[in-house]
């Protein structure tokens, strides 16, 4: 079960939060509610911080070390976002 989303980049600013908004706007689009989305660094991803970890194509590598992971080619395509979410959540 997915009850907490991490966001993450190099930084933890501005690529993480356009992220932790698009995500919220997918679970929104998607009917999926009561998920805590968080926004990071990369220092943060570590097993037990999220059930899903979402991050740049480039990244996923990193992620899956710590658990469950999407790679996101286009980081403000909210279609896309909802396509890897639906998969995630499978719906």
């Amino acid at each position: 079960m997915i009850n907490k989303i991490m966001c993450f980049c190099g930084s933890g600013l501005g690529t993480s939060f356009v992220m932790e908004m698009n995500v919220k706007k997918a679970l929104a689009n998607l009917g999926i509610s009561g998920v805590e989305v968080v926004h990071s660094t990369i220092d943060d991803v570590m097993p037990g911080a999220a059930d899903l970890f979402v991050c740049s194509a480039d990244l996923v590598s990193n992620a899956e070390k710590a658990g469950k992971a999407i790679g996101i080619q286009n980081m403000v395509s909210v279609k896309e976002m909802e396509e890897k979410l639906k998969a995630a959540f499978g719906k």
